[in-house]
């Protein structure tokens, strides 16, 4: 699968930071009976590789990446951990050469003109707009389409349930990247119902 096609899974990507690793499996399995099936498990905390094995080896329907990459060595991290796809704020020419041949497929984040042209001279034709909000959000992506129409978007960064109608109505975004879904309170309280009902209200975004 490629990200093109991992982006079109459904309309919102979960950004989840998890701090406790028994929660993965039971939270993983909210996210995707919900509609949910694409999660990017960032690694800002010490559980995120137990939570991607775990989830990789017992949600059976889930596609799950490893996100926040800023290293070369992390790719192999995430790929013995069981990631299928990475997810890096930017991109350099060292995670750029670690990323080919890797067996992980990369979303690179860019934020300007000059960022697109320097990613898409190594391949790519598809992006994490990061940070969203702070760039320029909806015009920023509208102005970005006219010297850039193949290229595709999930616009990460600021967005909100609210908001993600109006980003996931322009012509270059596939989908977009929130944190919403996941909420530490309810991820303490271990409250699945909780995350599954925000799961199914982010699939309907998409209707809209």
């Amino acid at each position: 699968m490629n990200v093109r096609e991992l982006m079109g899974l459904a309309p919102v990507i979960p950004v989840i930071v998890i701090d406790d690793a028994k929660h993965a499996v039971p939270m993983a399995q909210a996210l995707v009976d919900g509609g949910i099936r694409v999660l990017e498990i960032t690694l800002r905390t010490p559980a995120a590789l137990d939570a991607v094995r775990a989830i990789a080896r017992d949600v059976k329907d889930a596609v799950v990446g490893v996100g926040t990459i800023t290293e070369a060595r992390q790719f192999e991290w995430a790929r013995e951990a069981g990631a299928q796809f990475a997810v890096s704020p930017g991109l350099t020419p060292a995670l750029a050469k670690a990323a080919t041949g890797c067996g992980i497929q990369l979303l690179p984040g860019v934020m300007t003109p000059s960022d697109l042209i320097a990613a898409m001279e190594f391949g790519y034709r598809a992006f994490k707009f990061f940070p969203a909000q702070p760039a320029g959000g909806v015009a920023m992506l509208k102005t970005l389409h006219g010297p850039f129409a193949d290229i595709v978007f999930c616009p990460t960064g600021g967005i909100t349930p609210e908001t993600a109608p109006q980003f996931l109505a322009l012509p270059n975004v596939l989908c977009v990247g929130g944190s919403w879904l996941t909420p530490r309170a309810f991820m303490e309280k271990q409250d699945w119902e909780a995350i599954n009902r925000l799961a199914r209200a982010s699939v309907s975004i998409g209707n809209r």
